[in-house]
């Protein structure tokens, strides 16, 4: 009985040679004759190359993005300080700028014990 599963195996497996030689036979002669596959072939590689490249043009642009708005996130940031020490710098020149009030208290006028020189 196994003889007989075997021989349905090899059967089956005969049709399929059979079947592929024929698809092989339909296909003609070898693609070295046919420059177009050629082309084609070199058009597909293109084709590869150039989704490559533009996928990695993509991730760069985004990237430039993401630093361009960074930058604009930072250059912000400078200006408010620039603002800032510029508000910082008039208030200083005012009250520089601004005349001393004499002093309405008088100075102790110096006493022996402060001047040595007085023994």
């Amino acid at each position: 009985m196994e003889k007989i599963g075997m021989g349905n195996i090899i059967y089956d497996l005969r049709k399929k040679i059979q079947q592929a030689q024929a698809d092989l036979a339909q296909l003609g002669g070898s693609p070295s004759d046919i420059p177009e596959l050629v082309d084609t072939a070199n058009l597909i590689r293109s084709n590869e190359y150039l989704q490559k490249t533009n996928a990695k043009q993509n991730e760069l642009l985004s990237v430039y993005e993401q630093y361009s708005v960074a930058l604009e996130e930072l250059l912000s940031t400078v200006f408010e300080i620039q603002n800032d020490l510029k508000e910082i710098v008039k208030e200083q020149s005012s009250l520089l700028s601004k005349p001393k009030r004499k002093s309405t208290t008088k100075r102790k006028p110096k006493t022996a014990k402060n001047n040595h020189f007085a023994r």
